[in-house]
C-alpha cells in the first residue's frame, strides 16, 4: 500500500514538473517582442554595451524574439509606459522614481541594479557665485523637484544648519536649469553628469555632490505581470545585463571608448563619468535603508501619501 502510495506520488510530482516545464515554454513562445527602455544618461554604460553590442538580441535570436528599443529618458515617462503595456523594461530607472510609481498605484518591480552615480550628481555654481551651502541663504536654485538632486539639496541644506525655506528651489529640467545659472538667473543650479563636466570647462564650479549626503540608486525594473509570467526571459534580460557589466570590467578602455561615442563626448569625460558612476548589478541592504530615507523624504515633501512596501517592490533577483 505504501509502495503504491509513493509511486502515485512521484507519477504526479513527475506530471507536474512536466506541465511546470510546458508552461514555462508556452511562456517564451508566446513572447513575441520584447520593449525595454534605452537611457544612455548619466553614463549607463552597461546599457549602451548591451544595445550597441546588440547582447539582447543574440540572447534571444533562438526563441524568435524582437527587442524594441525605445529612448524615454524621464523615469516618470517610464513608469508611465510600463502601467500601459508599452515597456516590458525599464533598462535605468531611479529607484525614487519607482517608490513614487509605486505609491501612486502603478506597481514596478525591481529586478537588478545598475550604479550608485553619488558624484554624478552635483550642485553647481557660476564662477562668481556661492562657493558653500552655506552662501545659498536667501538665494535661488534652479532643478528637478522630487528627483535625487531634489534630495541632495535638502540634506545639504540641512547639514548646514540651515532650515529648508532658506534656499528656494525653481523647477527646471537640467539643461535649462545649467543655463540659468550660467546667465546669472538663478545662484546655483542641480545637475549631472556631463552638464556638471561641461559646466566646469566654462568656469562654473562644484558646491557639493551627493557623495556624503544622498545615495542615488539606478535600478533595472520590469513590469510585475512580465516578471510573474515570464521569469526564465526576466532571467535572460538580468544575465545579459551581468555580461556587460562584465564586459567592462574587462575591456574598460573598450567600453568607455564605445559611450564615449554614443554620447558624443570626450574620451577623458567619459572616463570622468566611468570612475563617478558606481557601477553594480545587485542591491545591499545599505540600499535597503536608503530607500526608506528616500521615502520619507517624499513624505515629507508630499510626493507621495505614505510609506511603500519594498518587498513588494524588489524581486529576489535585485539582491544577487
Amino acid at each position: 500500500m505504501l509502495k503504491s502510495l509513493q509511486t502515485g506520488i512521484a507519477a504526479l510530482a513527475a506530471a507536474a514538473f512536466g506541465l511546470a516545464l510546458s508552461a514555462a515554454s508556452a511562456f517564451a513562445d508566446e513572447v513575441k517582442e520584447i520593449n525595454i527602455s534605452y537611457v544612455t544618461s548619466p553614463f549607463n554604460l552597461q546599457v549602451m554595451v548591451t544595445k550597441l553590442q546588440g547582447r539582447l538580441e543574440k540572447e534571444f535570436a533562438k526563441d524568435g524574439i524582437t527587442i524594441n528599443w525605445h529612448e524615454i529618458t524621464s523615469g516618470a515617462k517610464q513608469a508611465q509606459a510600463l502601467a500601459a503595456g508599452s515597456l516590458d523594461f525599464g533598462m535605468v530607472m531611479n529607484s525614487t522614481s519607482v517608490l513614487m510609481a509605486n505609491a501612486a498605484g502603478n506597481p514596478i518591480k525591481i529586478v537588478s541594479a545598475v550604479s550608485r552615480p553619488s558624484e554624478t550628481f552635483a550642485l553647481v555654481a557660476a564662477k562668481d557665485g556661492p562657493s558653500s551651502v552655506a552662501e545659498l541663504k536667501g538665494k535661488t536654485v534652479a532643478g528637478p523637484k522630487g528627483t535625487v538632486l531634489h534630495q541632495m539639496l535638502v540634506a545639504a541644506v540641512a547639514k548646514a544648519g540651515l532650515q529648508p525655506g532658506d534656499v528656494k528651489l525653481v523647477s527646471m529640467d537640467l539643461p535649462k536649469a545649467r543655463a540659468a545659472m550660467l546667465s546669472g538667473n538663478v545662484d546655483a543650479a542641480l545637475l549631472a553628469a556631463s552638464l556638471v563636466i561641461k559646466s566646469e570647462e566654462e568656469g562654473a564650479h562644484v558646491i557639493t555632490t551627493a557623495k556624503g549626503l544622498v545615495t542615488p540608486k539606478l535600478v533595472l525594473a520590469a513590469r510585475p505581470d512580465f516578471v510573474a509570467g515570464h521569469p526564465d526571459l526576466v532571467a535572460r534580460v538580468i544575465k545579459v545585463h551581468k555580461e556587460a557589466q562584465g564586459y567592462i570590467n574587462a575591456h574598460r578602455e573598450e567600453a568607455i571608448a564605445l559611450g564615449a561615442k554614443e554620447q558624443n563626448i570626450a574620451i577623458a569625460d567619459a572616463t570622468k563619468l566611468a570612475d563617478w558612476a558606481g557601477f553594480t548589478t545587485k542591491l545591499d541592504q545599505n540600499d535597503l535603508a536608503s530607500m526608506q530615507d528616500d521615502m520619507q523624504f517624499l513624505i515629507a515633501n508630499d510626493l507621495i501619501k505614505g510609506p511603500v512596501d519594498l518587498n513588494d517592490i524588489l524581486a529576489p533577483s535585485a539582491m544577487e
